[in-house]
């Protein structure tokens, strides 16, 4: 989920540098992203190369790439299908390993005429939960047969790493079927305790919609729906938990409130109080996460808040006091394992890894912390 160590871009691409844009391969771009410590690549015309190193966009010493570079760049591990997909929709998702290396998720796509590509970093092997240094929380809500679990963040806020790391613990300790529909597939989970079959969207599965029609048909027990976009995917997810499963999914919230609000929302106003019920029967819980940049050493430490749902959270979804739900989640903390954003940066705050100032910026309440600090607010 972060990198504490890395190698400057500068001093690992001087053979490349001295032979100009023209000469560089997209290999050597994922090794030197691979040896930086790097989560993802960019590469777009007219400047060159960049890494996204701890949380920041380094560019390679090379020149600006023109437009044939990075289609040249790009094209070199598209198959013929994908070049045809690519030039048709203008757009592609895909993910591929390269042997001794790493696996990359890449998004490529068009920008004023010419192609583009941002390209993501996949550990090739499973993070282990307790390496990751997860809440044990986590663990006992998803010590269950069925339910929603839903790990909501920023793109690049660890979503996939957390999930990954749950799943993997799952399929050591159960007996079941383990499917996952993304799109597309980052983590490869084995089969190991359980059997497992990741389903790409685009190549396995036509759409998520179809994926979705077809699932409860394949004998499911633990379901990862890679992202719940739209009404259609999110209502099917209710449904999956609804009927006995245990199932996983992404959203692109920045709370755990407003995660809930979220999925109440996407729906047509007159269906709220049904999909409020719903969702306090069906909810296990929430996790909301971001990656702050550490104040005083290379790296990323993890923000987490935690909803657990107990009866009186599940009675607020129902009653439509979803607003109230922040100030359950600060009591009895010890007993639920619920956490706020804040207090997991005053945490990091108090330890040394970031500074205040540095708090104060990625607080999703930054009044109640600079309380919680004992500094002045910003407003």
């Amino acid at each position: 989920m972060s990198s504490d160590e890395s190698t400057s871009p500068d001093k690992t691409f001087t053979k490349t540098k001295q032979a100009g844009a023209e000469g560089v391969k997209i290999q050597q771009l994922f090794k030197l992203m691979v040896e930086s410590g790097a989560s993802d690549l960019h590469v777009t015309v007219g400047t060159p190369p960049g890494l996204r190193v701890n949380g920041e966009i380094i560019r390679v010493k090379i020149p600006a790439l023109s437009g044939v570079d990075t289609k040249r760049l790009v094209y070199q591990i598209l198959t013929e299908e994908q070049r045809n997909e690519l030039e048709k929709n203008l757009e592609l998702d895909f993910s591929f390993g390269i042997k001794g290396l790493a696996r990359f998720r890449s998004n490529v796509f068009y920008s004023k005429g010419g192609v583009a590509a941002v390209f993501r970093q996949i550990p090739s092997l499973i993070p282990d939960f307790k390496a990751l240094r997860l809440p044990n929380v986590l663990l006992e809500m998803s010590d269950v047969t069925n339910g929603l679990i839903l790990v909501t963040g920023p793109t690049g806020s660890g979503k996939s790493t957390t999930l990954a790391a749950l799943i993997d613990r799952l399929n050591q300790n159960e007996s079941g079927h383990i499917i996952t529909l993304e799109d597309p597939v980052e983590f490869v989970h084995p089969h190991k305790g359980c059997i497992v079959n990741q389903r790409e969207i685009g190549s396995d599965s036509l759409s998520f919609a179809n994926a979705i029609k077809s699932l409860l048909r394949q004998d499911p027990d633990i379901v990862l729906v890679g992202e719940m976009r739209d009404q259609e995917t999110i209502e099917a997810a209710l449904t999956i938990a609804e009927t006995g499963h245990l199932v996983f999914g992404t959203l692109h919230t920045n709370s755990c409130v407003q995660t809930i609000n979220r999925v109440v929302n996407v729906f047509p106003s007159d269906k709220h109080d049904q999909i409020r019920t719903l969702l306090s029967f069906v909810l296990r819980g929430v996790v909301s996460q971001q990656l702050i940049p550490k104040s005083f050493e290379p790296g990323r430490c993890l923000g987490m808040e935690v909803l657990v749902t107990n009866p009186a959270i599940r009675n607020l979804i129902r009653e439509d006091k979803v607003h109230q739900i922040y100030s359950q989640m600060q009591i009895g903390q010890d007993k639920s394992g619920m956490m706020t954003m804040n207090q997991t940066i005053k945490k990091h705050v108090d330890t040394g890894l970031i500074d205040t100032e540095t708090a104060m910026s990625y607080s999703t309440n930054p009044e109640e912390l600079a309380k919680q600090l004992g500094v002045k607010s910003r407003g």
